[in-house]
């Protein structure tokens, strides 16, 4: 028997988005690792792939991120 439960991070009215069950749950249910969250509302908990899909193209897309060295640094 354990003497100390390990808990996972969270307060009830939060909801998220667990990546292993794939359903959205209100509470701290799942480990950290396996969750979208905390969202404010189950809707927007029910769109947490939709949003890190869309996040993920913004960061791809970025110019910032795929920075080329400008001409004159390729020279010196």
């Amino acid at each position: 028997m354990a003497l100390f439960k390990k808990r996972t991070a969270g307060k009830p009215g939060e909801w998220y988005y667990c990546l292993e069950h794939k359903k959205v749950e209100e509470g701290p249910e799942c480990p950290a690792k396996n969750r979208f969250g905390p969202y404010a509302t189950r809707e927007e908990a029910s769109h947490a792939m939709e949003t890190a899909r869309e996040r993920n193209l913004e960061w791809e897309t970025d110019p910032r991120w795929h920075d080329q060295p400008k001409r004159d640094e390729d020279q010196g």
